[in-house]
């Protein structure tokens, strides 16, 4: 009956940690901070249903000085205690994720990819995400000019690191999948911005983005792209970032 706990951790300098702990009984509490003061509580979703965080300091973007997730328990303990309260599980076991040094977005990035070992079931879809990245779609809306205005492609590279890292500009908040659209609301309006993968080789990439500014109009582009490594100077020193770069713009 194995209990174990995994960290992983990269450069020493930035502290950022990833952590997995399992066990099937005897657990408690997990997302408890004694500091409540400088802390805040969210939602993500995972492979294993809906999980609770708490995390410190408060704030939506920036790396976090820890991050707690609440036990959720897998398929098999599911199953298991859907016998009986009193039935001990066997296979079953409970999950409990922790991080520091890392954006909440990240730590919620990581753990959508999880799956379990020899699952085929559960590793599909998460190779399929890897063939087909989410890209925010306000990357697609700095492509487009304004409807009033004639030239398109507006921004053709994009930095997909920064992307990732600017909470604010790139608000997690409302980003939802939507069948095969992934859609987020237009900031002081009831309109959306979406995006949908239309074919993937390699790193190239078709996807088509629609916006809808409140009203009745919805326009639609396809653009092409490839997603590249790209080595710049940033305060004076030598980095390698992960770039858009769009090579096909199509507007309907």
């Amino acid at each position: 009956m194995p209990l174990y706990s995994i960290v992983y951790s990269n450069d020493p300098q930035r502290g950022a940690t990833f952590s997995i702990e399992s066990a099937r009984e005897g657990i408690g509490d997990r997302n408890i901070m004694p500091d409540e003061e400088d802390t805040e509580e969210t939602e993500i979703q995972s492979p294993l249903g809906p999980m609770y965080l708490i995390y410190r300091p408060k704030g939506k973007s920036g790396g976090k000085d820890e991050i707690i997730a609440n036990w959720v328990s897998d398929a098999n303990m599911n199953a298991e205690k859907a016998k009986g309260a009193e039935n001990h599980p066997v296979l079953g076991r409970y999950h409990g994720f922790s991080a520091t040094g890392i954006t909440v977005a990240e730590f919620a990035k990581i753990v959508q990819s999880l799956h379990a070992i020899g699952d085929e079931k559960a590793a599909t879809p998460a190779m399929a995400q890897s063939s087909a990245p989410k890209i925010h779609p306000k990357v697609f809306s700095m492509t487009n000019c304004w409807i009033s205005d004639s030239e398109s492609p507006v921004v053709t590279e994009i930095n997909l690191d920064a992307v990732e890292k600017n909470g604010n500009e790139f608000n997690q908040d409302g980003l939802k999948q939507d069948g095969e659209w992934l859609q987020c609301p237009v900031p002081n309006s009831k309109g959306f911005m979406r995006d949908r993968v239309l074919e993937s080789k390699g790193n190239h990439y078709k996807v088509e983005y629609q916006e809808n500014g409140g009203g009745t109009l919805t326009t639609t582009s396809t653009i092409e792209f490839d997603i590249e490594k790209r080595d710049i100077h940033r305060d004076g020193k030598p980095v390698t970032i992960r770039v858009l770069r769009v090579s096909s713009y199509n507007q309907k």
